[in-house]
């Protein structure tokens, strides 16, 4: 089941690393002061925001735990339907002139609200929720900060990608959880 840990942190962590390729191919300066902010902003709240959707699912669970299943693959496919969507248009960093803590903590709480969705799918998995979280939130801290230097160096191409193969695997995760 940490395998699936894994996977979901991967898929949710898209969101933060496309967001993080277009501000490295779009600021290029202070790159190395630019990559730990994102990375912390976007670790931060991508490992709270599953906890708090955690906790929701855990509230509401002894009313809807025979539809537990069905609600968590809904949210998650809707979620990955809205990434695939969005990898399709354009980021929302193009009109971005100057980044700020106000703009990081605006991107932050945009990037997560997903993973707070997906975080009722934690009440379904047999896993420690704050490991998970732990686990969500260290991930996004690395992908998010790698992708400020990757967009520095190589523009927005890989962008649109990385979202699009979160979208799927989040939908992928939503079937398997239905299946069990």
């Amino acid at each position: 089941l940490m395998i699936e840990v894994l996977i979901l942190a991967v898929a949710l962590s898209m969101d933060a690393f496309a967001v993080s390729i277009g501000l490295g191919a779009k600021h290029n300066s202070r790159i190395m002061h630019l990559s730990l902010m994102s990375a912390g902003y976007f670790g931060l709240f991508q490992g709270v925001m599953p906890l708090i959707g955690y906790l929701g699912g855990k509230g509401v669970l002894g009313w809807i735990e025979s539809y537990a299943s069905w609600i968590a693959f809904l949210l998650l496919l809707l979620i990955g339907i809205k990434m695939i969507y969005e990898s399709f248009s354009e980021g929302i960093e193009e009109d971005i002139t100057q980044i700020t803590h106000r703009v990081m903590l605006i991107l932050a709480i945009a990037t997560s609200i997903d993973a707070m969705a997906a975080g009722f799918s934690l009440t379904i998995l047999d896993v420690n929720p704050l490991i998970a979280c732990l686990i969500i939130g260290s991930i996004t801290f690395f992908f998010s900060w790698l992708g400020v230097l990757i967009g520095s160096k190589s523009g927005t191409w890989l962008e649109s990608k990385a979202e699009f193969l979160g979208g799927i695997t989040l939908i992928l995760i939503g079937v398997k959880i239905l299946l069990e």
